[in-house]
């Protein structure tokens, strides 16, 4: 067995013999996976090399264009085993590396990692990361762009699915599916809006999911603009002072300036930062893993429902034919899949306590307490937020709804819900709101102890017809009764929302819109 430290034999320990992370062997996506990767990182290291060593021989340090080339051609070969060894040896992960690189790139060997410092590598290849697995997590804007689904990862855009399976059809009831739009079809089956879990006014089901996919708008939003709003680490040196580029311009400013604007150019962003210490400011990592953990919360509330409905018998995530929901009880139909992010989403949403803490115990320009820590949340906090991207964007494909025992629930509760209408009615008939009150309280016990303790039918109404007190508004009944009148504005809510803020938040998106997520277990 590896001895603890050993990197290159735990490396080597692999399949059913050592541990790897549920997130990483079970659940993300081979994508997202990558990004987080050894090999892509590494490989980032050297491409970061590269563009030093090209944007250092543009403003006339003496670096050959045969060097450039070694450096080029040798940047996806990696010896991890003598890159461990080194480490192993050094004590040192940067270091290790450029021994590496060097290896393969002799000629090129005294001018890798010129006048740079760990963090150089280190942060820059972490902000390329955080960009790029936001990238997989938001879809790509451009239409004309060629889209491979799980590149795009329609993550929150399971936003857009959220939106195309409950609002643009493709909505399953009663086991059929059904093509019709939100507006002609949920805004006419009827649910319980409930408070503190108890029954309390009738909403509608394309109204309640509006409400998931409003938490979920604002995440996108979110996710964009924290996205877009990464800056560069740049080449600023050990502490942040570019006093070794300085040095090695001989005392130039402006080249200074221009190495970091062309290095962050090549890397694809925007801007760097100004000012940093040895590291870029770990305040970048809450504000990543802070949308991240909203963003869990959403999906953790939207599966709660879902799990909550689903013991109603309401509405049911998809359950495939040979699906089996326990290995003790045949019948048994569990919400899997939006247990699972339930579960997942609780990890992500702790998750954003670690940059937390480390930015608050960062010891001047840096402390090397942050690297350890970092290593683990980050990488984490993406690929749960690409899994539970990716299984509620699967569950809101195959969202199935029943109209019939929301119909029969209903008839249950709506006596309860019709009381407030009975008073204003009865009011409007020259009753005393109070008196009609407490009259509807004393038969309303009556009522909910017969359900509750005899297992009988809601009687209200029944008693109600039966109370001369109330003969004023016996003709009124029927229509104080009809489920349709106690939704209010739902319908006109939905479609405002839909048309005002929905659908031209997901128009950039439409090109990745179409495409199913699929589910390894």
């Amino acid at each position: 067995m590896a001895a603890g430290g050993d990197r290159g034999g735990r490396e080597e320990a692999c399949g059913h013999e050592s541990y790897r992370s549920p997130l990483a062997s079970r659940y993300a996506s081979p994508e997202m996976c990558f990004v987080f990767s050894d090999r892509y990182k590494f490989r980032t290291w050297r491409q970061l090399w590269l563009w030093l060593a090209e944007a250092e021989q543009t403003l006339g340090l003496p670096i050959t264009d045969e060097q450039i080339q070694e450096m080029k051609s040798n940047l996806d070969n990696i010896d991890f085993k003598m890159a461990a060894e080194e480490e192993k040896r050094l004590r040192h992960d940067v270091m290790a590396h450029v021994h590496t690189f060097a290896h393969c790139c002799p000629k090129a060997a005294g001018i890798i990692h010129l006048g740079a410092t760990s963090c150089y590598v280190g942060d820059n290849t972490d902000l390329i990361i955080l960009r790029n697995a936001f990238d997989l997590l938001l879809p790509k804007q451009k239409p004309e762009e060629t889209v491979n689904v799980k590149e795009s990862v329609l993550g929150v855009c399971g936003l857009a699915m959220v939106d195309v399976a409950f609002c643009a059809g493709s909505l399953h009831t009663q086991s059929h599916c059904v093509e019709a739009p939100l507006l002609h079809l949920l805004e006419r089956v009827q649910q319980a809006f409930v408070v503190q879990q108890v029954p309390a006014q009738l909403t509608t089901v394309g109204k309640r999911c509006c409400l998931w996919i409003q938490d979920l708008c604002m995440d996108l939003q979110n996710l964009k603009r924290v996205r877009d709003d990464l800056r560069f680490r740049g080449v600023k040196g050990t502490t942040g002072t570019q006093a070794s580029f300085l040095q090695l311009f001989e005392g130039d400013d402006q080249k200074v300036e221009q190495l970091d604007k062309m290095v962050t150019e090549k890397a694809g962003f925007k801007r760097a930062f100004i000012i940093t210490g040895q590291t870029y400011t770990r305040k970048v990592d809450i504000e990543v893993l802070s949308v991240l953990a909203s963003l869990g919360a959403s999906v953790h509330k939207i599966c709660t429902d879902i799990r909550l409905l689903a013991n109603l018998k309401e509405m049911e995530e998809p359950f495939e034919k040979q699906q089996i929901g326990s290995s003790a009880m045949p019948y048994k139909r569990n919400p899997m899949r939006s247990e699972r992010c339930c579960s997942l989403a609780r990890h992500l949403m702790i998750l954003v306590t670690d940059p937390l803490q480390t930015a608050s115990v960062q010891w001047f320009e840096r402390t090397l307490d942050d690297s350890a820590n970092r290593r683990i949340c980050l990488a984490e906090a993406f690929l749960t937020a690409d899994t539970i991207l990716n299984t509620l964007q699967n569950i809101s494909e195959g969202l199935v709804v029943y109209p019939k025992v929301i119909e029969r629930r209903i008839r249950q509760e709506l006596p309860f819900m019709a009381t407030e209408n009975i008073i204003m009615a009865m009011v409007k008939a020259g009753g005393n709101r109070q008196d009609c009150h407490e009259k509807i309280r004393v038969l309303s016990q009556q009522a909910a102890a017969v359900v509750k303790q005899e297992g009988g039918d809601n009687d209200l109404i029944e008693r109600i017809q039966a109370d001369a007190y109330f003969s004023p508004i016996h003709s009124q009944l029927d229509h104080l009764l009809d489920p349709s009148t106690f939704t209010g504005r739902a319908s006109q809510q939905v479609q405002r929302f839909l048309e005002e803020e929905v659908y031209p938040l997901l128009k950039p998106y439409e090109s990745v819109m179409k495409v199913k997520a699929e589910l390894c277990l």
